[in-house]
């Protein structure tokens, strides 16, 4: 069995979505530790800009006239593809980046759409767990001044569980800035307890998905 990670935050070190990734992936592991883990960084690792150019038009383009680029683009696309058709569960863990979607994120999604297993109508996701992890440095929610400028979460959502069919978990952490920007200081306290929760959740969120994905015995 296989659980696939994506982690798409441009910090390496101090990162709160990777701290409550790895939370989820411990608590996923506790419960099957011979189970196998597919990491795929887009930070270390992103996907090129113009791959999803490429291959998108190499849809419409006969293979033998395919060029060189539009293969390699098609090529890519079929192993991000494989990664994630091939795992049982998912976690997805993404900060909020100019109010919007990450670049990353984006790019990665947009190419795993011009494989015929992630076109619209496929559900390639479809009675599988997947938890995204959503961190956002200030505050967004319900009567705040910045209610409603989160543009990435609601479309996440509608591209994991609406357009491919995964049952999708949501786990939120935010005021993560409140640790290095001196005008939001006061909500420190907060933003430790709205953390702390998120880790809580997370924790749940591995649990849960290891108790849904239960190896068969063969033979």
């Amino acid at each position: 069995m296989t659980l696939f990670r994506l982690d798409s935050s441009i910090r390496t070190e101090g990162s709160v979505s990777r701290e409550v990734a790895d939370t989820l992936e411990r608590a996923y592991l506790e419960h099957h530790p011979d189970d196998g883990v597919v990491r795929r960084d887009l930070r270390t690792d992103p996907v090129p800009a113009d791959a999803w150019a490429a291959a998108a038009l190499a849809g419409s383009t006969p293979e033998d006239q395919r060029t060189d680029e539009q293969r390699a683009a098609v090529d890519l696309a079929r192993r991000l593809a494989d990664e994630v058709d091939g795992a049982d569960a998912l976690v997805i863990a993404t900060p909020l980046y100019n109010f919007g979607v990450s670049q990353h994120v984006k790019t990665w999604i947009d190419l795993l759409i011009t494989d015929p297993r992630f076109a619209p109508g496929t559900s390639p996701l479809a009675g599988k767990p997947v938890t995204l992890v959503v961190v956002r440095g200030g505050g967004y929610g319900e009567g705040t001044p910045r209610e409603g400028w989160d543009h990435a979460t609601g479309w996440l959502v509608r591209i994991l569980r609406d357009v491919w069919g995964g049952e999708v978990t949501l786990v939120e952490a935010e005021l993560t800035l409140a640790e290095v920007v001196p005008a939001m200081a006061e909500l420190r306290p907060l933003a430790d307890q709205v953390r702390a929760r998120a880790h809580e959740l997370a924790g749940d969120a591995g649990r849960s998905m290891a108790k849904i994905v239960v190896s068969v015995p063969v033979g």
